[in-house]
């Protein structure tokens, strides 16, 4: 229950704020939330305690408004030094994806501490009102941004544990890593209910059915943060959570990333509201509202949700803190100023690199009163509400600087144990598994030896590239598990990534999946594992009499029945992190042959039947998976799977590594993004037409050598059109004589520079496409080992296209062929 004296001054605030944002837009009724139709909540009366509340109030008596609008805004330390607080009042900074301390991701873990250290004393050293930071970080799966930290599995494994007290657990160890470094606040937690496996961020949830959701909110916010006590802030170790993404940013039309939820407020509520009311229950301090949209309206800018509900029968008297630059996406807001979602019930604006022209309007907005004194006074009680709470008005911090935390034992354990109860098993026919520690063991495919791909995306950097076993020194690769294994039980293991091996074993367990990927760049137009390899070799391996057992890594399920029906056994590990001795633990017995652990993961998604892709979940009136939610085979419980079908649905992809945009369309695996300050937009597969956010770029079908086989980008000023897809390796063509080639036709003269890209080399091609005639098709080549900017055996982006200002340019074919005719070799 509220306290009386708080739940008045929260109507009375939202009364007043009111009228400012109904002068800005007018919600449709088909989103807009009646407060009287939602179940109730409440967080706990230690959030608004008596004195508390004075502190907050005498506090605040001595703010400016300058310091008042700072407590608003959140800033990237990829964007803000610690001397820019001496000017500039902000209230937080956080460290996102792609950025670490100094601008590396990959460094001395202490340097974290020195960082924030340096940003807490430019605070003390400002005039006026000594209102500490409070630093957000993204702890998804573990603290996943420092290196030798413990990383946990991604919520997709956990989900299939089905285990609060295990999920409390984790909660309590990320938040002691989290704050050895110096932060004190987590992005979690991840409370999305996936509906749709082809988005980017389902592995982000732990399941398709909020009942998971409702079980793990409750002991996790419990374990990051502890009880909310009225005698004082949260203990030492203990870290602020969020939950996130506020609401139904897991229900989007196709799966995609940002996109729009289009279903009813019961709907809403009956499968996206999920844990939040556990997660408020329980005393999350923050929430942080979703990019995407309910019926055509950005949540961040819909106030019957973000005040009517949030904080009518939720309850909620935490702060709400906007997504990177969400704000952004509203209607006739800009990422440097948004009066309208501040009004609709942002508290704390996440502007990473916008934040200097935020500031300035936001401030200009209250002095002119499009933005009341209320409002702004009512969102900074509740962010130096929280702050108390998490304690950042204290000076002693006896856990930061405690490096041995990152990857101890004990969290090591953990993880360990939450590995071996996230795995699913499938199919063990002929009871292949457990394998018997003596037997001499293979151990194939290129995903066994690499710890990066088995903790995926939000790993050390933003989509989780580029990582080495190098990276997690505290890590365990799944092959390196398996070897300790089977060699201490009197076996032998041998690793080939390719599955060829010297003699021949008595079993082989194949190591493969999805490479890593994070929200939006991992969206995907079907469910179909598409990689060849790990198919062939299970194919070889069966047809040469040795038993074989899959291991698949993926942050969803995947249309994978070849590779099923070529496995003797086949394990869904999920993204199980640095733990790989997990996997070995259930896998291989002792001696005799005896299960060391059991399994015990159950699907939380349900696993698919073909690879269309189409949203397939518990509880719909038609529903017909191939392994239904719930499912999950044991040593305990065994099963058959039989031969299955290899009809997956859908067509198989158009291209490969060499053809990027072909008779108009961009084949799988490649997809068109457009990107302007705005942020980002991933097209389907035909990218016949489409815009970034800001409309810098707009693409639209046009003819070349047949109806419509070419895309017209049309550059209203600073904006890029770029192919994008998985991880390949080039090194063949860049060796051979490759060129990258595609027609072209300039519509419009360019009034800037035109840039082209392949990976991350970069050159000017203004007068190189510019100069030519307009209205006129011509061919572009650039010799592929001329580019030696982009490390061969990782390229993520084969083709660019970037413009400072307005300019039109026709393409077509945009591919890899021979290496003749007139070709350049650029400067880069």
């Amino acid at each position: 229950m509220r306290a009386s004296t708080s739940a008045l001054a929260l109507v009375l605030a939202a009364a007043l704020c009111a009228p400012a944002f109904a002068q800005s837009i007018e919600i449709p009724e088909a989103a807009r939330a009646d407060p009287a139709n939602w179940p109730r909540a409440a967080s706990p009366d230690a959030m608004s305690d008596a004195e508390t509340e004075a502190f907050v109030t005498e506090l605040m008596s001595r703010m400016t408004v300058e310091e008042k609008v700072g407590q608003t805004i959140q800033a990237d330390i990829g964007s803000i030094s610690p001397q820019d607080l001496l000017t500039y009042p902000l209230g937080s900074v956080l460290a996102g994806g792609n950025s670490g301390p100094y601008g590396e991701e990959r460094g001395d873990p202490m340097e974290w501490v020195r960082l924030a250290r340096e940003f807490r004393a430019a605070v003390q050293a400002r005039p006026g009102a000594k209102v500490p930071l409070i630093f957000g970080i993204d702890a998804v799966h573990g603290h996943n941004n420092a290196v030798g930290a413990t990383i946990f599995p991604h919520n997709i494994g956990l989900g299939a544990t089905r285990n609060p007290e295990l999920i409390h657990r984790i909660g309590v160890a990320t938040a002691l890593e989290v704050a050895a470094t110096g932060a004190d606040w987590t992005f979690g937690p991840t409370l999305a209910v996936p509906r749709d496996d082809r988005w980017g961020r389902a592995y982000e949830g732990y399941s398709e059915d909020p009942e998971v959701q409702r079980a793990y909110a409750g002991p996790l916010t419990l374990g990051l943060q502890g009880e909310l006590s009225a005698d004082g802030p949260l203990a030492p170790g203990r870290i602020a959570g969020s939950a996130k993404h506020y609401l139904a940013d897991g229900g989007t039309e196709g799966g995609r990333d940002q996109g729009d939820f289009t279903g009813t407020e019961r709907e809403l509520i009956d499968v996206h509201l999920g844990g939040y009311i556990q997660a408020i229950d329980a005393g999350v301090l923050s929430i942080m509202a979703s990019f995407s949209s309910w019926n055509g309206v950005k949540h961040s800018g819909n106030p019957t949700l973000l005040r009517d509900v949030l904080h009518g029968p939720l309850g909620f008297d935490g702060f709400v803190v906007s997504d990177w630059n969400a704000h952004g996406q509203l209607p006739g807001c800009t990422n440097e100023s948004c009066a309208l979602a501040f009004n609709a019930g942002i508290d704390m604006f996440m502007a990473p690199d916008s934040w200097r022209p935020l500031y300035e309007n936001t401030l200009a907005q209250v002095r002119s009163g499009e933005i009341s004194m209320a409002r702004l006074d009512d969102a900074v009680r509740r962010i130096l509400r929280a702050k108390v709470k998490a304690g950042v008005f204290r000076e002693a911090r006896p856990v930061e600087g405690r490096m041995e935390l990152l990857g101890s034992p004990e969290h090591r354990a953990l993880a360990r144990q939450a590995v071996r109860e996230s795995l699913v098993l499938l199919k063990n026919e002929g009871g292949v598994l457990p394998i018997a520690g003596g037997a001499r063991v293979l151990v194939a495919g290129a995903a066994a030896d690499d710890i990066g791909q088995a903790a995926g995306g939000w790993t050390l950097s933003w989509q989780g590239t580029g990582n080495t076993n190098a990276d997690f020194p505290n890590g365990q690769s799944i092959w390196a598990g398996l070897n300790a294994a089977v060699t201490e039980a009197g076996g032998s293991a041998e690793l080939s990534a390719d599955g060829t091996y010297g003699t021949k074993p008595d079993v082989a367990i194949v190591v493969f999946g999805e490479q890593p990927y994070a929200e939006f760049l991992g969206d995907l137009r079907t469910v179909d594992f598409e990689p060849e390899e790990p198919l062939a070799i299970l194919r070889r391996l069966q047809a040469e009499g040795i038993p074989t057992v899959s291991v698949f890594l993926s942050g969803r399920p995947m249309w994978v029945n070849p590779e099923i029906n070529a496995s003797d056994a086949f394990v869904a590990a999920w993204l199980p992190g640095t733990e790989g001795g997990g996997i070995a633990d259930v896998l291989i017995g002792d001696a005799a042959g005896a299960p060391r652990h059991d399994f015990k993961g159950v699907l939380s998604f349900s696993w698919p039947k073909d690879a269309t892709g189409e949203p397939l979940n518990v509880g719909q009136p038609v529903y017909d998976p191939l392994f239904a939610y719930g499912y999950g085979l044991s040593y305990a419980a065994p099963g058959e799977v039989g031969p299955l079908s290899e009809e997956s649905g859908v067509a198989s992809a158009a291209g490969g590594a060499d053809a990027y945009l072909v008779n108009g369309r961009v084949p799988s695996p490649w997809s068109l993004i457009l990107q302007d300050e705005g942020g980002q937009q991933r097209l389907g597969e035909d990218a016949s037409r489409g815009a970034s956010p800001r409309n810098g770029v707009v693409v639209a079908p046009v003819d070349d050598r047949a109806q419509e086989s070419a895309r017209q980008f049309v550059f209203a000023g600073p904006a890029t059109a770029s192919i994008w897809g998985p991880p390949v390796d080039l090194r063949r063509e860049v060796n051979g004589d490759l060129a990258l080639t595609f027609r072209y036709r300039i519509d419009a003269r360019p009034q800037g520079r035109l840039t082209l890209g392949y990976g991350r080399a970069r050159w000017d091609a203004t007068d190189a496409l510019g100069a030519g005639p307009v209205g006129e098709w011509r061919e572009y080549r650039v010799r592929l080992n001329c580019l030696t900017a982009e490390p061969s055996d990782a390229l993520e982006t084969p083709f660019s296209l970037a413009a400072t200002a307005p300019a039109t340019v026709s393409l077509a074919e945009i591919q890899l062929g021979p290496d003749t005719g007139p070709r350049v070799c650029p400067a880069q």
